[in-house]
């Protein structure tokens, strides 16, 4: 039988009562739900690594109980939807490589090589972003992240194992404009926001997934909740449109292309040609330590 309250005790900061009330939930919808939890369980008892995971990062048994993810969400989605990402990285990432990373272990994808403060790319995951994802790729500048594209693996509805991106989170900081306009600047006139999503397509294609999704504004996880305060700060729908990305069926989410468009060099004005260069060669870079890092963890 599925122990809800020694996880919630485990996952929950009990000195906290906003947390203590979280549990408490946590608990009521494990017991109304006995049959899922117990298949839960039993998945992540089937084999040693995903039991360590389980027993580092238990929010796996709190993820499918709540409303997570993407707009209308069922509790079975979900609990498919982690069967399905932790199976995929457990069975392709080699030795201890899918624990570590619930154990908030990096991967470093990626670091800028100039003189400047270092620019790096990293898969990481911290409890936090476990309302919108599994996984995040991050681009992190000064020790904080500056960019997260959070995602999860799952197979789509023709069987194709596939990544989903149920949100980008820029940052936070005062002077973030400030920021975003320097970095933008070191990555030859590159938006922040186009570096991470092309640095998530390349992850995907690194871990040998074949569609890329993207949930839309009306499939954000939040449309879930009836507080109307929830705004993003920038269109979802918008961005993957002007990505390269078409409309699903479901409204939902968007299929974004696996590879960025890139210009040829007849395309681009003459006085722009020696600035698009040096942003092409930094993103062959980049692309070139991706498919290394992750390749080297491959099974």
């Amino acid at each position: 039988m599925f122990d809800a309250i020694r996880v919630g005790e485990k996952i929950y900061n009990m000195k906290n009562p906003r947390e203590v009330h979280r549990c408490i939930v946590f608990v009521i919808r494990c017991f109304l739900h006995p049959q899922k939890m117990e298949r839960l369980q039993r998945f992540f008892s089937s084999n040693e690594k995903l039991a360590r995971i389980a027993e580092a990062y238990g929010f796996v048994y709190e993820q499918p109980t709540r409303a997570f993810f993407y707009n209308k969400s069922t509790f079975n989605e979900r609990i498919k939807l982690v069967e399905e990402h932790m199976m995929y990285m457990t069975k392709h990432l080699k030795g201890d490589t899918a624990v570590e990373l619930y154990q908030n272990k990096a991967i470093k994808l990626w670091q800028s090589q100039d003189n400047e403060d270092p620019l790096i790319l990293k898969l990481f995951y911290h409890p936090g972003q476990r309302k919108e994802g599994l996984m995040s790729v991050w681009l992190d500048y000064e020790g904080e992240a500056l960019y997260q594209m959070m995602f999860w693996i799952a197979r789509n509805k023709a069987g194709d194992w596939s990544m989903y991106i149920g949100a980008m989170q820029g940052p936070n900081a005062e002077n973030s404009r400030e920021i975003i306009k320097k970095v933008t600047k070191r990555c030859h006139a590159y938006r922040t926001k186009n570096l991470i999503l092309h640095a998530t397509q390349e992850v995907a294609k690194a871990l040998g997934l074949e569609h890329l999704y993207a949930v839309t504004n009306y499939g954000y996880y939040a449309n879930n909740h009836i507080r109307r305060d929830r705004k993003l700060k920038t269109s979802f729908s918008d961005f993957w449109k002007e990505s390269g990305g078409r409309p699903c069926a479901d409204q939902r989410f968007y299929e974004l292309p696996m590879t960025e468009y890139r210009k040829a060099m007849e395309e681009i004005p003459t006085r722009k040609r020696a600035n698009y260069r040096r942003r092409f060669a930094l993103l062959d870079e980049i692309d070139a330590s991706i498919a290394k890092s992750i390749g080297d963890l491959r099974c």
